[in-house]
């Protein structure tokens, strides 16, 4: 039987391109069967515009039951019901995580984005909504709302929020996207989305320019050390 890990101890990371000590944290969440390895890519493709950021992007607690990758909890249901359970069970490692980084550098959630994929969007979504503070933001590609039916009794800040997904995915609908749009704009949030034409369960230079913009914005008006 599963049970969720409560610490994640290794992962990819990419240090300040600056050379300085970390004024801002981006934590990259990866996708289902995916590894830390996979999102650090996005990664590379930013650095140049948030010189001072410390990318982390930690491989989630449990190895997945397919594969040589790994998982925020198994996909062996998809009902809502499960899958805002499955999140809930695997919030508290992320939250420990970002909380003991927070700390090592001084830092602030103003000082911090999540950035996820598919399963990690359902992960940055379900731990950004619920943390005390406001995170800068959250950037969610191919991904899905979970927990929605409880989240208005549960959200507790709003940070802003940009989806991103492609037209023709047949992993995770396009209507996901939708659906969680019109569900945060209901709750308050600022939501911006973005379709790719014809892409299927990936991230395309559109999306990867328009998250690096979010990122940029966002983490811009962060105080830092």
């Amino acid at each position: 039987m599963w049970s969720p890990v409560s610490r994640i101890t290794n992962g990819k990371s990419l240090q300040p391109l600056s050379g300085g000590a970390p004024q801002k944290i981006v934590l990259l969440l990866h996708g289902y069967g995916s590894n830390g390895e996979d999102l650090i890519a996005l990664a590379r493709q930013w650095q140049h515009l948030l010189p001072d950021a410390l990318f982390l992007a930690p491989n989630a607690p449990q190895r997945c039951g397919m594969g040589r990758g790994y998982q925020w909890w198994p996909l062996d249901a998809f009902s809502p019901a499960a899958l805002a359970r499955g999140a809930a069970a695997a919030a508290p490692a992320i939250d420990a995580f970002l909380d003991r980084k927070l700390e090592q550098y001084g830092l602030t959630e103003a000082d911090a984005a999540l950035v996820g994929f598919s399963q990690g969007t359902m992960m940055a979504l379900h731990v950004g909504l619920r943390r005390p503070r406001p995170l800068a933001g959250i950037l969610g590609y191919s991904g899905a709302l979970t927990g929605a039916a409880a989240l208005a009794g549960e959200i507790r800040s709003k940070p802003p929020v940009l989806l991103i997904h492609g037209a023709a995915d047949q992993v995770v609908p396009v209507a996901a996207l939708h659906t969680a749009e019109q569900a945060l704009r209901g709750l308050g949030l600022e939501v911006r989305t973005h379709i790719s034409r014809g892409l299927g369960h990936s991230v395309d230079a559109a999306g990867l320019r328009l998250g690096a913009e979010f990122l940029g914005e966002v983490l811009a008006g962060s105080s830092g050390r």
